[in-house]
């Protein structure tokens, strides 16, 4: 099932979300309906509170070298904890709750990510570049934190005044 992706400026983007304490078939549909919503949104990945749910969940699929995201590919994050990070790296983000604006953001360039799979197993990830990068976006989400939180001053007001004009552009 599609769930609606909740945008900027809603406030439930800023909730922190619970940590995952049930990892039962409830879940499992839930993840499996993130993946399907990330996909037809075009993502790469997508954390729970995206889809009004404040648990510690998200999802990732980066694209293989085709550009295929494929569910052998797809990364099931529960109660995510970053471990060792290296480095920074300069990368330009989009986000599906904030649609249509992407911006450079600086993010660790390695991690080392502990976490729950969807049966509640301990498992160990060592990530660099876009991987990397993507799964420091989604838990900034399961922090209620966006990667627009992160720009400079300027370029927050840059972003405000275009966000503004494109809003007034749909109308």
């Amino acid at each position: 099932m599609i769930l609606p992706v909740i945008t900027y400026p809603n406030k439930q983007l800023k909730i922190r979300s619970k940590e995952v304490v049930n990892f039962d078939e409830l879940l499992h549909r839930f993840l499996d309906d993130m993946y399907e919503t990330m996909i037809t949104s075009n993502g790469i990945g997508l954390a729970a509170i995206q889809v009004a749910n404040p648990i510690r969940a998200l999802i990732l699929c980066i694209p293989d070298d085709e550009g295929n995201q494929t569910q052998e590919n797809l990364l099931e994050i529960m109660n995510p904890v970053i471990h060792a990070p290296q480095g920074n790296v300069l990368y330009q983000e989009g986000c599906l709750s904030v649609p249509g604006f992407y911006e450079d953001v600086e993010r660790y360039e390695k991690l080392t990510l502990h976490y729950q799979n969807r049966h509640g197993e301990a498992c160990m990830l060592e990530a660099d570049e876009l991987l990397a990068i993507a799964i420091q976006h989604e838990i900034d989400h399961l922090e209620g934190k966006l990667f627009i939180e992160k720009l400079t001053y300027n370029r927050r007001k840059k972003f405000e005044k275009e966000y503004k004009k494109a809003l007034k552009e749909k109308k």
